[in-house]
């Protein structure tokens, strides 16, 4: 009875040996399993979230079973498993970006055909005028026949005219004198009377300027001066600054500047223009 019920003591210690060996070698074959890194997947997009109309009722935890204790074997020291030959990880497989969505290929642009080199067109024959209809020479006209020339005769001399005696001049007649015309005294010369000049019209004294104390009183007077210049704004700049300055706006819409003195007329610009409107 001893020997068996020592046989049983050695075969429950083989089994629970084993069955930890077994278990742990499970369990690294599991940890081997699960230390490999899971492909990397493109997050869904979670549903929106509801709240919940009616409260859940709060979760209970199941009451954990008592747990079964086996009958303590006597104690022998551990027999050390054999340790399995190491093992490396498993490499993990590569990880896939999503694909993209498939884009249909732009239409390659129409090739055009290389265009031809210029070449310059071909210069055209010279153009032979056509050849006149032959002439038959025209004959030279003979050359006129001279009569034979006749002997030469001297000339023969004139007879004289007969010799008259000169008749005697005539007398001189004595000469005649004009008779002299009456006396008549000079008439005199009219006075020379030097160009007279038109006067000038009157012209009435212009009334007095409006006086410029503050250049809140340059406003009407800048106003009334650029309201028919083309470019309003800018002329109000310029009058506002002038007549700030000289205390002085001329009458009217044009010219009279003499009238706001030298400060009016001699302000120049940077391009030695007139400043002032």
């Amino acid at each position: 009875m001893a020997f068996k019920a020592l046989l049983l003591l050695l075969l429950a210690t083989f089994l629970l040996v084993s069955t930890t060996v077994a278990s742990n070698e499970v369990g690294e074959k599991t940890e081997i399993k699960y230390a490999a890194p899971v492909p990397v997947k493109a997050p869904i997009p979670a549903p929106p979230v509801k709240p919940p109309t009616t409260p859940a009722p709060p979760y209970k935890a199941p009451t954990p079973a008592p747990p079964t204790k086996a009958p303590t074997p006597p104690y022998k020291p551990p027999t050390k498993a054999p340790t399995p030959p190491y093992k490396p990880p498993a490499p993990a497989p590569p990880t896939k970006a999503p694909t993209p969505p498939y884009k249909p290929p732009a239409p390659a642009p129409p090739t055009k055909a290389p265009t031809p080199p210029y070449k310059p067109p071909a210069p055209a024959p010279p153009t032979k005028a056509p050849t006149p209809p032959y002439k038959p020479p025209t004959p030279a006209p003979a050359p006129p026949v001279k009569a034979p020339t006749p002997p030469y005769k001297p000339p023969t001399p004139a007879p004289a005219p007969p010799t008259k005696a000169p008749t005697p001049a005539p007398a001189p007649a004595p000469p005649t004198k004009a008779p002299t015309p009456p006396y008549k005294p000079p008439v005199p010369t009219p006075p020379v009377k030097p160009p007279t000049t038109p006067a000038p019209p009157y012209k009435p004294p212009s009334p007095p300027l409006p006086p410029v104390r503050t250049k809140k009183d340059c406003i009407p007077l800048c106003g009334q001066r650029c309201k028919l210049h083309s470019r309003t704004n800018l002329c109000l700049r310029a009058c506002m600054t002038c007549c700030d300055r000289c205390k002085c706006v001329p009458p009217g819409t044009y010219g009279n500047r003499e009238m706001c003195g030298k400060c009016y007329t001699d302000m120049r610009t940077h391009r030695n223009k007139h400043k002032c409107p």
